[in-house]
C-alpha cells in the first residue's frame, strides 16, 4: 500500500483555449492534475511548463470558448486599494475574501527567488494558492501565493503581482519555459 498526496489549489484562466496560471508549488510534482471550473466541468489538465523561481506554472485543459480573467497593470495598484481574493481555501469552492492592499513591492520574505509581493489582507488560506487577487473592477492584479504565518500572525497574505504573472506566463506558453537574459561580472584583483 502506498499513500498519495491531493494538494488543492485555485488559478485564473488565461486563455480562451484553455491555458491557467496557478501556483508553482501547488502543481510541483504531481502526476496528474485535474481541473474543476466554476460549473463544476472536470477536465484533465496538462502541465505546460513551471518555475520554481517566481512560484508560477502554467497548466492546460483541453477546452474552447472559456472566460479569461483580465489582468490590469500591477504598477496602478496602491496601498489601501480593495482587493478580492478568489479562490479554493480548504475546499470550498469559489469563496472570495475581501481586503485591501497593505503593501507592494515586499522582498525579503524568502518564499522564491524573485520577490515583489502585493502584501494584503485579503485572506488567503491553504487552497487559495494560485487564485486570483482582484481589484474593484475585477480585473487581476495578482496570483495569491502565501501566507504568513509566525507567532499568531492573521491577515499578513502576500500575491505575486500581474505584471511579473503575465510576463512568466506569455513566456511559458511560448516556449514552455521562463526565458530570462542574464550576464555574468567576473571580478579580479588586479597584480
Amino acid at each position: 500500500p502506498y499513500v498519495t498526496r491531493n494538494y488543492v489549489g485555485s488559478g485564473v484562466v488565461v486563455s480562451s483555449d484553455g491555458h491557467i496560471v496557478t501556483n508553482h508549488h501547488v502543481t510541483d510534482n504531481a502526476s496528474r492534475i485535474y481541473v474543476t471550473l466554476w460549473n463544476n466541468d472536470l477536465y484533465e489538465a496538462k502541465m505546460v511548463g513551471s518555475d520554481k523561481d517566481t512560484d508560477l506554472a502554467v497548466i492546460k485543459i483541453e477546452a474552447q470558448g472559456l472566460t479569461t480573467g483580465h489582468f490590469a497593470d500591477s504598477e496602478h495598484s496602491n496601498t489601501g486599494d480593495v482587493v478580492l481574493a478568489i479562490g479554493n481555501p480548504y475546499g470550498l469552492n469559489q469563496s472570495v475574501s475581501l481586503g485591501i492592499i497593505s503593501a507592494t513591492g515586499r522582498k525579503g520574505l524568502n518564499i522564491s527567488s524573485y520577490e515583489n509581493f502585493i502584501q494584503t489582507d485579503a485572506a488567503i488560506n491553504e487552497g487559495n494558492s494560485g487564485g486570483a487577487l482582484i481589484n474593484s473592477l475585477g480585473d487581476v492584479v495578482g496570483i495569491s501565493t502565501a501566507s504568513y504565518i509566525q507567532y499568531g500572525a492573521e491577515g499578513i497574505n502576500f500575491a505575486i503581482p500581474s505584471n511579473t504573472a503575465k510576463q512568466i506566463v506569455d513566456s511559458i506558453i511560448t516556449y514552455g519555459e521562463v526565458r530570462r537574459g542574464w550576464f555574468g561580472i567576473y571580478f579580479f584583483k588586479p597584480q
